[in-house]
C-alpha cells in the first residue's frame, strides 16, 4: 500500500510524549484522503486476513505465539467500529473479543488483573479488549474511586503484567484512540438525531465528557507509566474513522508478519490422501 508509510514508528507514544502535542484530525503516515483510505483498508482486509489465519493455524500445529489487541478510547472514538471493520475481517474461529464493563460482584472480590487474566487469547489466537485492565487506572483516577497510592502500584502491576505476557508469546498492541472533544459532540449529536442509533447513546457519556480534561490527564499519566518497549502504546487520531482504522489494521499486520510465518506442513502423507480419493 503505497499510501502507508512507517505507520508503526509514527504512532508509538514513545520517551518525551505528549498526549496533547497529537491532533486528533491527522493523518500521520497515510497519504490521500478517505477515498484512498477506503481502498486501503479493503486491500489490507485481504493480506491481514490471511496473515490471521496463518496464526490460527499454525496455533492449531503447536506455535504458541498469539496478539492482543487492547482499545482504549473516549466514547464514541470508534472502537467498535475498529472491531467490526478491521478484526471483523478475519476468520471469528481464530478472534477471541471482550468488552469490559463494570466490575461485577465476584470480580470486585478478586485484585483488579483476575478478571482479565481469565480473558487472555490461547496459542494462535487473536485477543481484543473493548476496554481493559487500564479502566482501572483512569476511571478510577478520574472519579476518584481508589486512592492515588492504589493508581499508583497499579500502573507498575500492569507494566509487570505485560511483561509476562510478552514472555510467555503474546505481541501486546496498545491503541488509545485519539478523539477531539469538538468529533465527539458531533457523534454525539448524531446519535441523539437518528432514532436507529438512540440504543447506542448513553447518558453517562455526558458526565465523562464534562471531565474531558481529567481523562485526557489520566490518559497521558497511562500511556506515560505504562509504555514500554515490551508493550508500546500508540495513540490513533480517530477524528477520521477511515484513518483510524487503516492505521490499526497496519499495526496489526506489521506485527503478524513479523512472526514470519508459513503454512503448517501436513501431518499426514498428502500423496496417500489424494491416491485414496481418486480411489473412490
Amino acid at each position: 500500500m503505497d499510501e502507508l508509510r512507517d505507520i508503526e514508528g509514527l504512532l508509538r507514544a514513545g520517551d518525551g510524549f505528549v498526549l496533547a502535542a497529537v491532533d486528533p484530525a491527522s493523518t500521520p503516515g497515510f497519504r490521500g484522503g478517505k477515498k484512498r483510505g477506503v481502498a486501503a483498508l479493503a486491500a489490507g482486509a485481504v493480506e491481514l486476513a490471511e496473515l490471521q489465519e496463518k496464526l490460527y493455524a499454525s496455533g492449531l500445529s503447536g506455535d504458541g505465539r498469539r496478539v492482543l489487541l487492547v482499545l482504549q478510547a473516549m466514547d464514541t472514538a470508534g472502537k467498535g467500529g475498529i472491531v467490526g471493520h478491521v478484526v471483523g475481517s478475519v476468520n471469528p474461529y481464530g478472534v477471541h473479543i471482550v468488552a469490559f464493563k463494570a466490575p461485577t460482584a465476584e470480580e470486585r472480590e478478586h485484585d483488579f488483573l483476575w478478571r482479565i487474566r481469565r480473558q487472555l487469547p490461547t496459542a494462535g489466537m487473536l485477543g481484543v479488549f473493548d476496554r481493559s485492565h487500564y479502566e482501572d487506572v483512569l476511571v478510577q483516577r478520574v472519579r476518584q474511586l481508589s486512592s492515588p497510592d492504589v493508581i499508583e502500584e497499579r500502573y507498575d502491576l500492569i507494566v509487570d503484567f505485560e511483561r509476562e505476557l510478552v514472555a510467555a508469546g503474546t505481541t501486546v498492541i496498545k491503541v488509545m484512540l485519539h478523539i477531539s472533544p469538538e468529533e465527539q459532540r458531533a457523534r454525539l449529536e448524531a446519535r441523539l438525531d437518528d432514532p436507529s442509533k438512540h440504543w447506542k447513546f448513553n447518558p453517562g457519556d455526558l458526565d465523562d465528557r464534562a471531565l474531558w480534561p481529567d481523562f485526557m490527564t489520566a490518559y497521558q499519566l497511562a500511556i506515560q507509566r505504562t509504555a514500554t518497549a515490551a508493550a508500546p502504546w500508540y495513540v490513533v487520531p480517530a477524528d477520521r474513522k477511515w484513518y483510524a482504522r487503516v492505521a490499526v489494521q497496519q499495526l496489526l499486520i506489521e506485527a503478524l508478519r513479523g512472526f514470519g510465518q508459513a503454512w503448517p506442513a501436513a501431518d499426514y502423507d498428502v500423496a496417500r490422501q489424494r491416491a485414496r480419493l481418486a480411489a473412490e
